[in-house]
């Protein structure tokens, strides 16, 4: 017989959080979110001086769906929260030798654009676009939205579509080699190398079956959401609070409480909150290490490789650049060179890949007028100290010198406004050991399932969500995770998982 829990304790409001708090409160749980921060959200904040308005976080919205989904779930219309729309071009790409590429988000537009600057045919990009797309459908099926770590996922019909899918190439190969093998073109090939970083990684080492996530961009398409992606969890916590979740914000969670082997509750300011299930929105390192207190669960996850980390400028620019779009990457000239400062050498690159979101192009409010809000982000080492104002000014240097290398500009004299983080920053904000922006990165074939899963196999009722457990990091991830949460809740019994 099941056993239905009368509340839940979330700890942590990110995006995964609240997802799964909405989920837990339509199953009619009373559930209660405690995060040290005084506002939601996690990684997806903003800042604000002067006229400009920078989201914090992430930048990129796809699959609108998986936030549709609480809504409907919820009986909710989704418009009077949240509102977003398609974009034509996913993101615009700058090389150094003068070659600028528009990612478009139509397939047939993105071939021919390829076609027409990369010297590719366009039946081969076609042909990978279609790969990734039934690769995702069928093998992400699996990996991303049910569980790894339990016997029925390995039973259900949808193994058999996976199985017929997967190509050997998936694991044996590179995401690089397997890039390198099918296009013509070096650029073209560094293009779709740079997915890898969607979830942190190196397409050098991690596996080619990371190729499906270009599905995301140039088959289902990228979208803006109206307002800025702190319009996200602004809009999931109030749906949330409409369902009665209880946020607690600015209270730092001291322990997790275990009797027996089963959860009973958490200690705030030595106070004890009694709950039947509690959920675990804290980096996994973080969650045995200060709230379990298991130095030895801490140590196991503590060895496993970062994600790469981020350094981010946020300038306020008078000028605006006409050639640049919502999101723009300006690459560097020896890519498998950076990648080997950020997971080996875990230094500097002195050319860094440099991604720039302008969310002013859709958003005219986001900065005065004639003038944009640069979100400037780096690929760095995870845990890199950049707190030295010789390390800040050495990046911010060749940051610069590479946007005005490639835009022909002089930015210097357009900046007017300039806040900054680093690795430390980021893990400070958001407990995300060492800055990592993914928890652990995906350099090994087998690290989906090296990945914590959602639950824990010794301690009853103790759940984990969020990008560093499965199915990963990035705002689709999370959401996932929070459905696979919620459904491992539904399906609890008395009896241990």
């Amino acid at each position: 017989m099941k056993k239905q829990p009368s509340k839940a304790i979330i700890i942590g409001a990110g995006i995964a959080g609240i997802a799964t708090a909405i989920r837990l409160a339509v199953q009619g749980i009373s559930v209660h979110i405690y995060d040290k921060n005084t506002e939601a959200g996690g990684k997806l904040s903003y800042i604000a001086k002067d006229g400009f308005f920078w989201d914090k976080g992430p930048s990129l919205f796809t699959q609108p769906e998986n936030i549709e989904a609480l809504f409907r779930l919820a009986g909710e219309p989704i418009a009077d929260y949240f509102s977003y729309s398609a974009q034509d071009i996913a993101c615009t790409y700058f090389y150094e030798d003068g070659t600028i590429v528009h990612g478009y988000t139509n397939q047939k537009a993105f071939a021919a654009e390829l076609a027409a600057k990369n010297n590719e045919e366009d039946a081969s990009v076609l042909k990978y676009l279609e790969d990734a797309s039934n690769a995702y459908k069928a093998i992400g099926n699996i990996f991303l939205n049910k569980s790894l770590h339990k016997r029925n996922t390995w039973w259900h019909r949808s193994i058999f579509s996976a199985i017929k899918t997967l190509k050997v190439a998936y694991l044996s190969s590179s995401m690089h080699k397997y890039n390198a093998a099918t296009f013509n073109h070096k650029r073209t090939v560094q293009l779709f190398d740079r997915f890898a970083t969607y979830n942190g990684s190196n397409p050098y080492k991690a596996p080619a079956m990371l190729s499906m996530i270009a599905h995301l961009e140039h088959n289902e398409g990228t979208y803006y959401a109206q307002g800025g992606m702190i319009t996200i969890p602004t809009a999931l916590e109030k749906l949330a609070r409409k369902l009665g979740v209880q946020f607690n914000l600015g209270s730092h969670v001291d322990s997790i409480m275990v009797e027996k082997n089963q959860v009973t509750g958490i200690e705030l300011n030595k106070k004890k909150i009694p709950a039947d299930i509690v959920v675990s929105n804290a980096d996994v390192y973080f969650t045995y290490k200060n709230l379990l207190h298991d130095n030895a669960m801490a140590e196991r996850f503590k060895k496993q490789e970062r994600s790469s980390s981020a350094f981010i400028f946020y300038w306020g620019i008078t000028k605006e650049f006409k050639e640049l779009g919502l999101h723009n990457i300006l690459f560097s000239k020896h890519y498998e060179a950076e990648f080997t400062s950020i997971f080996s050498t875990k230094e500097l690159y002195h050319d860094p890949t440099i991604y720039i979101n302008i969310s002013s192009k859709l958003d005219a409010n986001h900065a005065p007028a004639g003038s944009e809000n640069w979100f400037v982000m780096v690929n760095v080492p995870a845990g890199l100290d950049t707190s030295k104002a010789e390390t800040v000014k050495e990046l911010r240097e060749s940051i610069i010198s590479k946007i005005n290398r490639v835009l022909k500009t002089d930015l210097e004299k357009n900046i007017v406004q300039e806040h900054h983080i680093g690795p430390k920053d980021i893990e400070a904000d958001t407990l995300s050991y060492l800055g990592a922006l993914y928890g652990t990165s995906s350099n090994d074939p087998l690290a989906a399932f090296l990945r914590h899963p959602n639950f824990n196999k010794k301690i009853k009722n103790l759940y984990f969500c969020g990008g560093t457990v499965h199915p990963g990091g990035g705002i689709p991830l999370c959401l996932a995770g929070a459905h696979i949460v919620s459904d491992m809740v539904a399906e609890a019994t008395t009896d241990n998982i």
